[in-house]
């Protein structure tokens, strides 16, 4: 029963955790008059992806690489199929034209790129992950170029972080900091106590449990947007947290210690690739996704489920 507590609790504190320092280190981007369209061009979208970034870095510091590769590619998975997939089902899902025409073929060519440097040698090394730091310090600095440009469109409002007292601010960051470091070391240590267990791979657990609990930040702000029939950048807002994933966050584990890229891993991320095509394919026509569209992505998600839990 321990270990299910532990990997309650450590879902739990990631999120809060994640909650805490976006509040907090918005506040701050506001004290310094930072415009609020680069706030939530870096500091929300990294927060949403703040607990795949705790899981997989205590994972790859504790040698369990299985479970920090399989976190990633999991959660981009589900953000794309589950988290889009329910919001159009709720309402008809607008993708905006920069998102078709730059950031979804990037996250393509940059799942493609994960793929072929896993599966060169089977292992994602720390020169590799460099390399995806580097490409994701360029890629941040495209966004961040393009948002000045187009303020109007902004997706948050002045009012939307409130400017706390400094020392609220403060307590706030370090508060969420240090629950994200405890609920990832709770997440990892859950998780393998449970894959022993029932004798499932890190990898399974990884894809299927964590994926989702490591997601959780996304897709209940997206279900809450999509009530509110607020979803015009979405679809934009979930590739982009998949991008922060693979290029930051695995970046960031593979430097730390080299991962090792397994064959169920290439697969994955071959399903991955497919997948992401298949939802671009279904948005090119009308720049949206319809009902129709969100049920079929869910479904597509149960029989791959299905399949990672047969194989």
């Amino acid at each position: 029963m321990l270990k299910y507590i532990f990997l309650i609790v450590g879902f739990i504190l990631l999120i809060k955790g994640a909650d805490f320092f976006v509040d907090g280190s918005s506040s701050v981007a506001k004290r310094l008059r930072v415009p609020p369209i680069i706030i939530g061009m870096t500091i929300v979208a990294m927060g949403t992806s703040l607990p795949e970034t705790s899981v997989s870095v205590t994972a790859s510091l504790a040698a369990k690489n299985d479970l920090a590769i399989s976190n990633v590619i999991g959660s981009n998975i589900f953000n794309l199929m589950v988290v889009c997939g329910l919001c159009a089902l709720l309402c008809p899902l607008d993708v905006e034209g920069s998102t078709l025409k730059r950031d979804f073929p990037f996250s393509i060519v940059m799942a493609g790129l994960l793929m072929t440097v896993g599966g060169m040698d089977g292992l994602v090394g720390r020169a590799d992950g460099i390399i995806l730091l580097i490409i994701f310090i360029i890629f941040l600095l495209i966004m961040i170029y393009s948002a000045k440009k187009s303020r109007d469109n902004a997706s948050l409002s002045d009012d939307e972080y409130k400017i706390m007292p400094v020392w609220k601010c403060m307590l706030f960051m370090v508060a969420g900091i240090a629950a994200i470091a405890a609920g990832g070391e709770m997440v990892v240590q859950g998780a393998s106590d449970i894959a022993r267990t029932f004798g499932m791979s890190e990898n399974l657990i990884g894809m299927t449990i964590v994926a989702l609990g490591t997601s959780l930040p996304e897709l209940v702000t997206s279900v809450v947007a999509a009530k509110k029939n607020e979803l015009d950048m979405a679809l934009g807002n979930v590739i982009g947290s998949n991008i922060f994933n693979i290029l930051f966050v695995l970046g960031i584990a593979s430097t730390i210690s080299p991962v090792s890229f397994t064959q169920e891993n290439f697969i994955d991320s071959a399903v991955l690739i497919a997948m992401s095509m298949t939802v671009l394919v279904l948005c090119l026509p009308r720049k949206r996704l319809v009902r129709w569209n969100g049920a079929a992505m869910l479904l597509i998600y149960a029989g791959y489920t299905a399949y990672i839990f047969s194989r």
